[in-house]
């Protein structure tokens, strides 16, 4: 966690100094493949494949977390509502599966699929299927009668041809220092960010509003907001505001859990705060505080956290854990907009590279 602490700080407060500057060679080396391989692609040298049916990607330019997963969430909702059976295929980070590609369900093992795949899997409702190979992964998924493909986290895999991409941007962090890995966390140019059909800008509380020009893409703002608060063991529902009267414990295994924070204490609880990097394998030490407080954490780590609840040592820990719930609200014109991108994109098969 320290190295990863780190690396926020340069990319997000610009400092230390002296590792950016080492940093900045690898950088532009990095620069250069982003760009070669991608000019690779557009002249054909390298083949984009086709799958058969419409996919939409939707990703992002930088690491961490932008508020990507709700969105794809909230889309396949969109695309349900249309009678279309979707089908959201991801790599499946983390998992130790020995066989690819891989249907996940909401009982599947996040050790061998990953996850952010289960949480969509129980989110959903739809054919999720994991594979390091998204071609591989989308094929399959057609194979279980996907109509529409979603690509999650897919901007950068072009080998999985595309009708449309999604660029999900976190207005609180945007670009960092516009740094290009491992100085900043670009995974590419933001000039990028022209050639996408949408861009989706997730607000949270107490952001500025990012700035970009019309002329990159057509734009569209949604806020993420705190939901239903579960309980871990035994489904108990409560509001977020009835944690107000003391402080709790929140954990976040995520790619910027200090976005999770920082909503907490917007809503008015009082956060001891406890990050773990990105995908991290939570143990009950992770939730077991000797304070008897309540222990906050998002979905995606409750994904990981089931097995504690059934284990004898961790029973106390585990019924003072609560799962907050995240959903998206879009507005009735930004809803539409997207809509009237996804009828656009069910009715073309040319590919976006």
């Amino acid at each position: 966690m320290k190295l990863d602490a780190t690396m926020q700080r340069l990319w997000y407060q610009g400092w230390p100094i002296w590792l950016l500057a080492l940093l900045l060679p690898l950088s532009l080396f990095f620069t250069v493949c982003v760009r070669l391989r991608r000019g690779l692609y557009r002249v054909g040298l390298l083949r984009s494949i086709r799958v058969g049916r419409p996919v939409i990607v939707v990703g992002n330019i930088t690491v961490g977390g932008t508020g990507k997963t709700p969105f794809v969430i909230w889309l396949a909702g969109l695309l349900q509502q249309r009678g279309l059976r979707v089908g959201i295929v991801l790599r499946g980070y983390g998992g130790t599966s020995k066989h690819w590609p891989r249907a996940v369900l909401p009982q599947s093992d996040h050790r061998e699929v990953g996850d952010e795949a289960v949480l969509l899997a129980t989110r959903t409702g739809t054919i999720v299927v994991v594979a390091p190979d998204r071609v591989a992964a989308a094929k399959h998924a057609i194979e279980l009668g996907a109509a529409v493909i979603l690509a999650d986290d897919g901007l950068q895999h072009y080998r999985l041809a595309r009708d449309c991409e999604i660029a999900v941007v976190d207005e609180r962090r945007a670009f960092g220092n516009g740094q290009l890995l491992p100085a900043g966390p670009l995974r590419e140019p933001i000039s990028r960010l022209r050639s996408v059909n949408l861009i989706v800008r997730t607000r949270r509380a107490a952001t500025n509003t990012l700035t970009l020009p019309s002329v990159v893409a057509p734009q569209i703002a949604v806020a993420a907001q705190l939901g239903t608060v579960v309980a871990l063991a035994g489904g108990e529902a409560r509001s977020i505001e009835s944690f107000r009267s003391a402080p709790v414990h929140a954990v976040a295994g995520i790619g910027n859990p200090e976005a999770f924070f920082a909503a907490l204490e917007y809503a008015g609880l009082q956060v001891k705060r406890h990050p773990l990097p990105d995908h991290a394998v939570i143990g009950g030490q992770d939730i077991d505080f000797a304070d008897g407080l309540p222990v906050l954490m998002t979905q995606k780590d409750a994904v990981k956290c089931r097995e504690l609840a059934a284990e004898p040592r961790y029973a106390g820990a585990s019924k003072r854990c609560w799962v907050v719930g995240l959903d998206l609200d879009v507005n009735a014109a930004d809803t539409a907009a997207v809509a009237t991108l996804v009828e656009g994109v069910l009715g073309s098969s040319q590919p976006k590279q």
